[in-house]
């Protein structure tokens, strides 16, 4: 379903992007409006889906999870399967924050977030213990320049 969005649906958009939150009162005073039209666009993105769960962002590093690896994995399995496999065993892994499925020479690339290389080392056994695949390469990321859950709009 297409959902037209207007400029004061993306100011409320923007606006709990930023920090969801924040009160009604205050996102209508930022977008220029009341608080009850404004309730009423937000209830209709949630229904059409624009709107998805609300959550937290935490801090990973003041939780322990120091190491932030990006995991490339070729495949030469490509049966239903092993997909349906495959996919289990990223679900069942908390530690897994994204995976993605790609075009090209790499079949997946996931952001995997752990303590330390040997936490690491742990969801690599267990993950090649679970499904077969050609070959990972896990490359370490030095510093975080950028991170963003923030659509532009």
């Amino acid at each position: 379903m297409a959902v037209r969005i207007d400029e004061t649906d993306r100011k409320i958009l923007a606006a709990l992007q930023r920090d969801a939150s924040q009160s009604l009162d205050d996102i209508a005073r930022d977008v220029g409006s009341s608080k009850t039209p404004v309730w009423n666009r937000i209830r209709k993105m949630r229904e059409a889906g624009v709107i998805g769960q609300h959550t937290v962002v935490l801090d990973a590093e003041a939780l322990g999870l120091e190491a932030c690896f990006f995991v490339l994995i070729r495949t030469s399995e490509h049966e239903a399967e092993w997909q349906a496999k495959f996919l289990k065993a990223l679900q069942d892994r908390p530690e897994v924050q994204e995976a993605h499925r790609l075009a090209g020479d790499i079949d997946y690339i996931l952001k995997v977030r752990v303590e330390n290389a040997r936490a690491y080392d742990r969801f690599y056994q267990a993950l090649i213990s679970e499904v077969r695949v050609h070959n990972v390469t896990a490359l370490l990321s030095m510093e975080q320049i950028k991170s963003t859950t923030m659509l532009p709009l």
